[in-house]
């Protein structure tokens, strides 16, 4: 073949990557979100004492030491199964510092925490850069909460008051009000609402699991809220079916909206998400066994879409992807290259 017309074929290859907004090298992550100081952008993700990555472009991708060298005490006392590997860690910058929300979790129970860690900045060249952790937030136990404390989402309403919104299985997706520092919850959490779930009948019993899936989270297989105001309304994004499964992976990703933090969230025919209503954002495909677990990150005018994909194309590992989010004419969300 002519050597001039390879050349051609590999720049228009490498010209349509960038546009797309994808390195042909994307990091193996797992539930990750994105956040910005000054000029550097910052990946946090499930791994051992939570993976932290930094990037100037959003292509490439430079590791960062974990947020913890060591599992913390706390934690591996309050889930004795505990190794140090935390799950789905959220990032916000709120009232001069940043708060990472993290999940500790023994697999297919909720036997489970949410803890908190901040500090003053990301950049660890910066003196002032330190994690300190404050430990538990929420907690949930076998036998005595029907929810799962892990996938923290921190989010502000209009009038200043925070909340954390999670959940994976069991009764769905909770939120939850925070002091106003975000430092712990401020109401009864037994008496929280679910603001997402896959039965449309909130009081029936679980469906049976599928596969090897744990039988007493049941099959009300949902997780990872998100929510990302615009306009007017809070979109509520949420994750359903099942991740982790290689090609059987069916993970896809699902909205709806309201008017205040606190719900209801309705797709766009009308739906709750609490009855189990949703539109969907994007589902797997040829190319990717299975999609999800996203947050939204707005960086300057541009807004992404921030998630994992199962590469079909190597061996189903999990991998970053980011996508442009355009807004129809009302005002949902859609994909855009």
């Amino acid at each position: 073949m002519n050597t001039r017309f390879v050349l051609v074929i590999l720049v228009c290859c490498l010209a349509l990557t960038a546009a797309f907004g994808q390195s042909p090298t994307m990091p193996i992550v797992h539930d990750p979100v994105l956040i910005k100081e000054k000029g550097s952008y910052y990946l946090f993700a499930t791994g051992q004492g939570i993976t932290v990555m930094s990037s100037k472009d959003l292509k490439n991708w430079k590791p960062e030491a974990p947020v913890f060298a060591q599992a913390p005490e706390w934690a591996v006392k309050a889930v004795p199964t505990f190794t140090g590997h935390i799950w789905a860690p959220d990032i916000a910058y709120h009232n001069g510092k940043y708060l990472l929300y993290y999940s500790i979790s023994a697999f297919g129970k909720n036997t489970s925490c949410i803890g908190l860690a901040t500090t003053p900045t990301l950049d660890s060249s910066d003196p002032d850069f330190k994690w300190t952790d404050h430990g538990l937030i929420i907690q949930s136990f076998p036998g005595k909460t029907n929810w799962n404390a892990i996938d923290p989402n921190f989010i502000v309403d209009q009038q200043g008051q925070p909340y954390l919104s999670f959940g994976s299985f069991w009764d769905g997706l909770k939120l939850v009000r925070l002091k106003t520092d975000g430092s712990a919850i401020d109401e009864d959490p037994t008496r929280i609402p679910t603001i997402a779930s896959r039965k449309t009948d909130p009081t029936a019993p679980n469906p049976p699991a599928i596969d090897d899936n744990p039988k007493d989270a049941g099959g009300n297989a949902i997780e990872a809220p998100f929510i990302y105001k615009h306009k007017g309304y809070y979109y509520l994004f949420a994750s359903i079916d099942y991740c982790c499964k290689g090609p059987r992976s069916s993970y896809k990703m699902i909205v709806g909206r309201s008017r205040t933090v606190q719900g209801p969230y309705l797709d766009d025919q009308g739906k709750d998400m609490a009855k189990g209503g949703g539109k969907l954002v994007l589902s797997g495909n040829a190319d990717w066994h299975g999609v999800g677990h996203n947050a939204v990150f707005k960086d300057g005018e541009a807004e992404y879409l921030i998630f994992h994909g199962y590469d079909a194309h190597d061996e189903g590992k999990p991998k970053l992807r980011l996508e442009k989010i355009a807004w129809d004419k009302t005002d949902w969300p859609v994909l855009t290259k």
